[in-house]
């Protein structure tokens, strides 16, 4: 008879790296996340160097002996997605990889536990009960971790205390508490080898305060602040960092597809628990496909405006020239939707860009100018979407993001949309998502072209997300502005920048030849009819 078998080493270090950071932070994060599912008020950490021990101490609900024993396979979780930051105990099952042993121990009511893991070959997980240590107090979750290196960074207090703050910033902030409360009603407090984490953050020259209300909801559906200093900041702290039910996503300024004019200067949070449900299966990223990605992408465009609006009053988004570079670029624009079009077919790949319509037909949707009342409409619609698909409902036939009225209905709401104000509101005041009378259109979230100034590269551009950002310190850009041939150079960028998406490296060089006769005859023909396709 034969026998499954798995290279449990090999899984492990495949789940290692699916996260950015170290594997010693991903750990530490990971095993606190699974404390704040639990419930827990509060979260202890203490070392101790002789034993090369890190024991973590939480006072959430525990887990019954069932729970335990489900807690050591690989693929197993109680949670339900969208409700948690935390990943199956994935901190704990990555741990065995650096722990000569982990003991953890568990209390809820009457039943307290404990077992010890440990790794004993490729193949092979062992773990079995042992008596409780007494660990735990009253009720709650212990997990005590016996390294492997004596040297090891979880070993540190600096570390440990370094990691948290950069993860967790808004447990340490209380002016995210309003909207926390309702997944934290008692707060969360972390102590550190004895000390208690307390809020750092730095004066600054300048900071804003953000409130973004979705729909008419009278309580904000993200909280945050900006902040814009005369000196660089440092490298952790630059960008927007986005945050869901408390831990920090994604942090810097390529996801959200704004760049200010000095990135290095301004920094900031902003929480938006609805994102939650969202989450990848390893937590560091979000999903942008189904109702899902129709939450997040709403959600980002929501973030967008209000940043950009901030921005502005500080006299911090593009200036002249850039605006000057952005009109150069809106030919390219719409020649490069024809041409992703003709090239869809040949490069399957590319047609993941274009949106497929009923009927057969075709079109690229250029993100560009998308209003406040589109976000709205696409965030309420996406938020009732998540909400059936939770219930079990089917969702309703016509799920265009453009559907105002009807997200509208989903929310409880009647009546036309409110009148949008044309008056900015004042510094450091909510930023609300107003409606707009008349017929809503959908929200158009494509690629685009942005400009950006990275010295330290030799590209010529690169697509983050939905953006290709043009170099525009590269010498053959400043050439071409000087010669008056910025389009062309587009073009060349654009193509060099779609092609490692399009198809292998040692085959780019052909589909950059494609992609330039396609551009070339569009500019000739001047018109969508149908072109010869270069293969």
């Amino acid at each position: 008879m034969g026998e499954t078998r798995v290279d449990l080493l090999h899984l492990l270090e495949d789940l290692r790296d699916a996260y950015t950071g170290s594997l010693e932070e991903t750990i530490l994060t990971e095993i606190v996340a699974n404390s704040l599912d639990s419930g827990a008020r509060r979260i202890e950490l203490a070392t101790d160097a002789s034993s090369a021990t890190l024991t973590i101490v939480d006072d959430g609900c525990g887990m019954k002996r069932a729970e335990l024993r489900r807690y050591h396979d690989v693929a197993a979780s109680t949670k339900t997605r969208g409700q948690g930051i935390g990943f199956a105990g994935v901190g704990i099952k990555l741990a065995l990889l650096i722990c000569e042993r982990v003991y953890t121990e568990s209390r809820r009511g009457k039943v307290h536990v404990a077992t010890r893991w440990h790794l004993a070959n490729r193949h092979r997980a062992p773990w079995n009960w042992v008596s409780a240590e007494g660990l735990v107090a009253e009720r709650g979750t212990a997990v005590q971790l016996k390294l492997t290196n004596a040297l090891s960074p979880l070993l540190d207090t600096g570390f440990l205390e370094a990691s948290l703050r950069r993860h967790y910033l808004p447990l340490f902030d209380s002016s995210f508490q309003p909207l926390l409360r309702e997944h934290y009603p008692h707060g969360v407090q972390m102590i550190v080898n004895g000390g208690p984490l307390e809020s750092a953050r730095r004066a600054v020259r300048q900071e804003a305060r953000l409130e973004i209300r979705i729909g008419r909801k009278r309580k904000p559906s993200a909280l945050g602040y900006l902040l814009r200093d005369s000196l660089p900041l440092a490298e952790d702290e630059r960008g927007i960092a986005i945050s869901t039910l408390g831990k920090v996503i994604r942090r810097g300024w390529d996801w959200l597809g704004i760049t200010p004019a000095t990135p290095d200067l301004i920094g900031g949070v902003i929480e938006f628990p609805a994102l939650a449900e969202c989450l990848t299966l390893n937590k560091a990223d979000f999903i942008r496909s189904g109702p899902r990605g129709m939450t997040y992408l709403g959600c980002r465009k929501a973030l967008q405006e209000a940043i950009s609006r901030q921005l502005g009053e500080w006299g911090d988004s593009r200036d002249v020239a850039a605006e000057t570079r952005r009109r150069a670029a809106r030919p390219v624009e719409r020649d490069l939707e024809r041409v992703l079009i003709e090239l869809a077919d040949d490069y399957p790949l590319i047609g993941t860009l274009v949106e497929r319509r009923a009927g057969g037909q075709r079109r690229l949707p250029i993100g560009e100018r998308a209003v406040i009342a589109e976000s709205r409409g696409l965030v309420a619609t996406a938020l009732a979407l998540s909400q059936q698909e939770k219930n079990g409902e089917s969702p309703p036939a016509r799920t265009a993001l453009g559907e105002g009225e009807e997200a509208l209905e989903d929310e409880g709401m009647s009546g036309p949309p409110e009148k949008p104000s044309s008056e900015s509101a004042p510094f450091g005041s909510g930023i609300s998502l107003p409606g707009s009378q008349g017929p809503r259109r959908p929200g158009r979230y494509g690629l685009t072209i942005q400009f950006e100034t990275r010295t330290d590269s030799h590209d010529l551009a690169r697509l983050v997300e939905s953006t290709i950002w043009v170099n525009d310190s590269h010498p053959a850009f400043r050439r071409a502005v000087a010669s008056r041939s910025e389009g062309y150079h587009l073009a060349l960028a654009v193509a060099m920048a779609l092609a490692p998406l399009a198809i292998e490296p040692a085959q780019q060089h052909s589909f950059v030849n494609a992609f330039l006769v396609l551009w070339g005859g569009a500019v000739e023909n001047g018109n969508r009819g149908n072109r010869t396709r270069v293969r």
